[in-house]
């Protein structure tokens, strides 16, 4: 019988895309040392790190802007990326390298895999999920990363007081968001939705929909303690 992993709808789609000079060599120079192969158990992750610290998580992360400058503001803590497309891994790396950033390693994998089978239960200080693809159509929304699910396995990834953090500009999606988080086993901070964190960085890409009068949403939930 097929794998229940192997029949699960994936929340992405590989694209192909080029890869800058600087994305290249960052990805073989500075690969080996922060991009970490997928394994089937959870690795020692102060080992990883070289210290005991705690950890992050964030789901997709694009180009590695808002990562990095995560990154570089708490390097009291680690922080894993967790992302399929190579050009973002390489633009990533260029960060790591240019700001000197110990604290992030990065995962070329799907993260519910990695959730599942690289992450302890109750050993994550946060989860980020910003701006995930919203698959506008509804025949895609099957496709959409916040499901009751996957909340429900982040949920168990979490330590006591641990955190999901998420955003859309997508008001359907955060409004779907919202329902899933409501009627999980997660705590809201707010009533509905959250006011921006101050860690969560404005992506340029945010700050000008902001400007045109576009909306984001932020939902911050918690695991009780």
């Amino acid at each position: 019988m097929e794998d229940t992993a192997q029949r699960r709808i994936r929340s992405y789609v590989l694209r192909g895309g080029r890869m800058g000079t600087g994305q290249q060599r960052a990805l073989a120079e500075l690969g080996p040392r922060y991009v970490l192969p997928f394994t089937p158990q959870p690795p020692d992750w102060s080992a990883v790190f070289g210290r005991s610290a705690p950890l992050l998580l964030e789901v997709g992360f694009g180009m590695g802007d808002a990562t990095a400058q995560v990154a570089a503001a708490a390097p009291e803590r680690d922080l894993i990326g967790v992302e399929v497309h190579e050009a973002g891994i390489g633009a990533l790396l260029r960060h790591i390298g240019e700001k000197q950033l110990g604290n992030v390693r990065i995962l070329r994998h799907d993260a519910v895999e990695v959730l599942r089978e690289m992450v302890a239960p109750g050993t994550l200080a946060g989860v980020h999920v910003w701006f995930p693809d919203p698959w506008h159509k509804k025949r895609h929304h099957k496709r959409r990363l916040i499901q009751p699910d996957f909340v429900e396995l982040v949920a168990s990834r979490l330590a006591p007081g641990g955190y999901l953090h998420c955003a859309t500009d997508w008001q359907p999606y955060a409004e779907q968001m919202l329902e899933v988080l409501a009627a999980s086993s997660l705590t809201n901070t707010a009533a509905a939705y959250a006011e921006r964190p101050a860690w969560r960085p404005l992506t340029k890409f945010e700050a000008r929909g902001l400007r045109l009068g576009h909306g984001v949403w932020d939902l911050l939930f918690t695991r009780p303690s």
